[in-house]
């Protein structure tokens, strides 16, 4: 279902599987959810495990959102997340990585 040479990452939500992408849409909105002065600063965080829960949650879902869910925020507060909070952490990280890095074999 995800394509990760598309940038999409899966996670299982509430017992069904999701697509979840960063957009650029998703990656602004984001930003401003973060407070973030760059999605630099933000991925170094990641890279460093300074990550925070809020961050994890803002990256998934702005990738629900960048994958075309209509939900808001206050339904992932009470959703179960297949794998807890570490699948959660590494979905986020991946949906990171994916966002910024080319496909193989491209320029």
């Amino acid at each position: 279902m995800a394509n990760p040479y598309a940038g999409e990452v899966a996670l299982v939500i509430d017992g069904e599987r999701r697509r979840l992408k960063l957009t650029l849409g998703a990656l602004a909105e984001l930003e401003t959810a973060l407070g973030a002065d760059s999605l630099v600063a933000l991925v170094e965080r990641f890279e460093a495990g300074r990550f925070s829960t809020r961050d994890v949650l803002a990256l998934i879902l702005a990738g629900l959102r960048g994958g075309g869910w209509q939900g808001g925020a206050e339904a992932l507060l009470t959703a179960e997340i297949g794998g807890g909070p570490v699948a959660a952490a590494q979905a986020a990280a991946q949906l990171l990585a994916r966002a910024f890095a080319l496909p193989e074999g491209g320029a």
